[in-house]
């Protein structure tokens, strides 16, 4: 325990200093992963509230996001690639760009299914199911998402911290740093533990009442 509480004092002191080397180092530390579990926990109930508060958001942000991706990575393909057998020119940073725009678009898409229940549904199985074994395998997959939240934020974020501590630029441009968007994947996850906590909160509440479970998911649905 003892070498826990160095550790997650390590980084936070490293984090308030924004000593991005310093980071790096005090990330590798055990006390990383106690740190990791609260930052998940803490941080998707955060965005669950927020989510909340602004139905808006709520409704809007993994779309948009994944909308606003997929089309930059389109249009930057369809510009370079005319350029290039056209005009025999071609960004140097075109060909590496789309990569981490799919990387960001993937993960918050990860979130957006989630909340629409389309990963670990089962629902045909799960119907014929006692309500209890019901429950028992909703509140199963809020424990795995959210363990799975915490094994990619934890380890992301020492990804992102080397990339910083190396100042990593993205290949084809010398002012963009590649830790800018590998930032997106701790982001994603916690957007995503948001998602698991917010179906669970809501299906312990459907428990109580008569209303069924397990409903048929529908990708691309609301």
């Amino acid at each position: 325990m003892g070498e826990w509480f160095n550790g997650i004092g390590g980084i936070l002191s490293a984090l308030i200093e924004g000593d991005s080397w310093g980071i790096s180092q005090a990330m590798q530390a055990t006390g990383v992963w106690p740190l990791g579990l609260v930052a998940i926990l803490l941080g998707g109930t955060i965005m669950m509230l927020v989510y909340r508060a602004v139905p808006l958001l709520e409704r809007h942000l993994e779309p948009t996001v994944m909308v606003v991706s997929y089309l930059t990575i389109g249009g930057i393909i369809f510009v370079e690639v005319f350029r290039r057998f056209v005009l025999n020119e071609q960004a140097p940073w075109s060909t590496t760009l789309p990569p981490f725009l799919f990387l960001i678009m993937t993960w918050v898409g990860c979130s957006y299914n989630v909340k629409l229940r389309t990963h670990l549904a089962f629902a045909e199985f799960r119907t014929a199911m006692p309500r209890p074994l019901q429950m028992a395998c909703l509140a199963l997959d809020a424990a795995l998402w959210l363990g799975f939240c915490w094994v990619v934020f934890v380890t992301s974020m020492k990804v992102v911290a080397n990339s910083a501590a190396n100042f990593q630029f993205m290949l084809g441009t010398d002012n963009l740093m590649q830790w800018w968007f590998l930032i997106s994947v701790p982001i994603s996850f916690l957007l995503l533990a948001a998602r698991a906590i917010e179906n669970l909160l809501r299906d312990l509440k459907t428990y109580g009442t008569d209303a069924p479970l397990i409903q048929q998911a529908v990708i691309g649905g609301e």
